[in-house]
């Protein structure tokens, strides 16, 4: 599920705190890639890439946010990587993910982010 959230004057890692999450081990370019663990085990969990818009207004009417949210329900069984699988290319291969991506649980959860964020 995907949000747009406007008006916010916080950093990401301000925010992060704020909702609750923590880093997640990998991070894509471009993005903030956080979680929220639902139990004391690693998943099921809420996995949220937030991503900053630059404007040239932003100092005046804040900062956007785009806001990428989905429910990990076990660990992914990728990726498949050239010496990880033989003949397969960077890529390629597993993806077997079982993310939620929405659904009521996704929703209340935005629901809940926005909550806490004022919005």
């Amino acid at each position: 599920m995907q949000f747009e959230v406007k008006g916010i004057n916080k950093s990401i890692n301000d925010i992060m705190r704020q909702i609750g999450y923590i880093p997640a081990y990998f991070q894509k370019e471009g993005e903030v890639s956080i979680v929220r663990q639902l139990t004391r085990n690693d998943y099921p969990r809420f996995h949220l890439y937030i991503k900053e818009i630059r404007d040239k207004q932003q100092e005046t009417i804040g900062k956007t946010f785009i806001f990428s949210l989905h429910l990990d329900q076990k660990k992914p069984s990728y990726p498949a990587r050239i010496g990880y699988a033989k003949g397969v290319a960077d890529g390629e291969g597993w993806h077997a993910h079982s993310g939620e991506y929405d659904g009521q649980i996704v929703e209340d959860e935005a629901e809940r982010i926005k909550q806490v964020l004022g919005i």
